[in-house]
């Protein structure tokens, strides 16, 4: 063999070639990408062998290989007169630099394949892909109709062409649409349909793994839990075939917060190091900040403060609003007032309604924390509305948590029973152990309120049990408090003599300010006797510790 070769010159660069052709076949990236380029640097590869080249050097993270790669086989196609499949390549570089954050160059190779398309004067499928890059744009800005409607004209050139690919796309994007229009089972369904081809293998990995991935975001969006578990266990099955898949560092982030919503929370922090870790060498600045995003959750979470602190700067500095998981982080370590402004800012930006049930149910968290209940209330009321509007069964506990908290700061524990009771079933249902817990707290509480002691140690033994099994330190801690104050001795209350002074301003209805005056103690130590009362009495707010202060004659 090694005589024929130098015979013959061309007989090993054919080998490579058709070695490099086999790889990517069998979907063995890295591979692929060393025997053709190898296949290359011996001679220029057609154009068809660069699009082989360039996909493989994406798969495996060569981002910059990738476009180069990519922009040779567009103007060798151009070249041998295919236009069709050259402005198909442009298409590709223009959405791959948008995605990047590149968008005058991303915008001007989408301009080019239009002017392309214009000259070629040919009905042909390109003009459907062409589409896409609009109707992304309409997603972005909020216009679901123009959206769905620019989605369904790309499918019927996808259909009429007998296109699987940008059928598949296009009922994806139809899918978001009708989502964010709260048709939430009709968007579903296109998702569903979309991912059809997906798990049937019709479609090539870029296309395959992009589908994946916004559908896993779709469903979670709405909160439909079952249906993103269920697809991130199909995108781990077809990840694991390819190990050298370095595309997956967005899989990984969705496998992350699956973890964590199931109380896997050592697996979600690992999930998401490897996460933050593939993406930070690629241009993907997006999933790498949500990758940081989601580890500084967990964290936070854990009760590791500095290290939660670190990777939500990280998240910042990658371009990702680090709230509202940085503001409840301000609340755990006893600072209100920046947790509330910080919550009040982000939600006066936030104009789509699924952008605001995300943000709601921690705005309520820390509006009771603060004593703000009215603020409370009516950002309650608004979740319910977009829960009701959705018909999520799971944004519908989230809204009862939410009315149940409400009405248990009010000092009505009676009528918080039945919301706290359905989210916390609605968390069960969902397997999601840490969130259960979290309303067990709140039914315990109501349930002392209510006069039921045994109810209440019920309730707040099996609510401890999980916070130690995940190792919930924050959660702990506050039960801990909670229990030291309902068990001191000769001090049913559990205050000491200043903080029975604040108690009693705070009933008379001074401002901290006021109170620190009154004392000749700072502002800030007032904050803090303040966050010490609410824990020590159980109560959520200022005005359930002035209920507190006259039930039990403390005024």
């Amino acid at each position: 063999m090694a005589n024929l070769n130098h015979r013959y010159p061309g007989a090993r660069e054919n080998g490579e070639l058709e070695r490099g052709r086999e790889c990517f076949r069998q979907r063995a990236w890295s591979d692929a990408y060393r025997s053709l380029t190898r296949a290359d640097q011996a001679a220029p590869l057609a154009a068809d062998d660069l699009q082989l080249l360039a996909t493989s050097a994406y798969l495996i993270g060569h981002d910059d290989e990738y476009l180069k790669i990519l922009e040779r086989a567009h103007h060798t196609h151009l070249t041998a007169g295919n236009c069709p499949q050259a402005v198909r390549c442009a298409f590709w570089l223009g959405l791959q630099l948008i995605f990047r954050g590149e968008h005058g160059p991303g915008n001007g190779w989408l301009a080019r394949a239009h002017r392309l398309l214009e000259r070629d004067e040919n009905d042909c499928v390109e003009w459907g892909y062409l589409l896409l890059p609009t109707v992304l744009q309409n997603l972005e800005a909020g216009d679901w109709d123009a959206a769905f409607a620019g989605a369904t004209e790309a499918a019927e050139l996808g259909e009429r062409f007998t296109e699987a690919e940008l059928i598949a796309a296009a009922q994806l994007l139809q899918g978001r649409a009708r989502l964010h229009q709260g048709r939430v089972e009709r968007g579903l369904a296109l998702l569903d349909e979309a991912m059809v081809m997906v798990t049937a293998g019709e479609l090539s990995p870029v296309v395959t793994g992009l589908i994946y991935c916004s559908v896993i975001d779709g469903c979670q969006q709405v909160y439909a839990v079952s249906r993103a578990r269920d697809w991130t266990a199909k995108l781990a099955e077809w990840c694991k075939e390819q190990p050298d898949l370095v595309f997956t560092g967005r899989c990984l982030v969705h496998r992350a917060e699956i973890m964590q919503l199931n109380g896997a929370w050592p697996d979600a922090i690992e999930e998401a190091r490897r996460a933050s870790e593939r993406l930070a060498h690629r241009a993907d600045k997006q999933a790498a900040a949500a990758a940081f995003y989601q580890e500084a959750e967990v964290h936070r979470l854990r009760g590791e403060f500095a290290a939660a602190e670190d990777a939500y700067k990280m998240a910042s500095q990658w371009g990702w609003e680090p709230q509202p998981g940085l503001a409840l982080l301000r609340l755990a370590q006893g600072r209100p007032d920046a947790a509330s402004a910080a919550m009040r800012r982000v939600l006066n930006g936030a104009g789509d309604r699924l952008q605001r049930a995300r943000l709601l149910p921690v705005y309520v968290e820390i509006m009771l924390a603060a004593g703000d209940i009215e603020a409370a209330r009516s950002a309650a009321s608004e979740l319910g509305m977009i829960a009701e509007s959705f018909g999520s069964d799971v944004l519908e506990a989230i809204a009862s948590h939410a009315r149940g908290a409400v009405a248990l700061a009010e000092g009505n524990a009676q009528a918080a029973l039945g919301p706290l009771r359905r989210a916390f079933e609605a968390w069960q249902w969902a397997e999601a152990p840490y969130l259960a817990a979290r309303v067990r707290v709140q039914i315990g509480l109501a349930c002392r309120a209510l006069g039921d002691d045994d109810g209440a140690r019920l309730e707040l033994d099996a609510a401890r049990r999980v916070f130690e099994q995940l190792g919930a330190a924050p959660d702990l801690a506050r039960l801990e408090a909670r229990a030291a104050a309902v068990s001191a001795p000769n001090r049913p209350h559990g205050l000491t003599k200043r903080e029975l002074q604040v108690l009693q301003l705070v009933a008379a209805g001074k401002t901290n300010k006021a109170i620190g005056t009154a004392l000749f103690i700072s502002e800030k130590t007032v904050d803090r006797h303040v966050g010490n009362i609410f824990n020590k009495l159980d109560v959520p707010s200022r005005a359930a510790a002035t209920a507190y202060a006259y039930k039990h004659k403390l005024v």
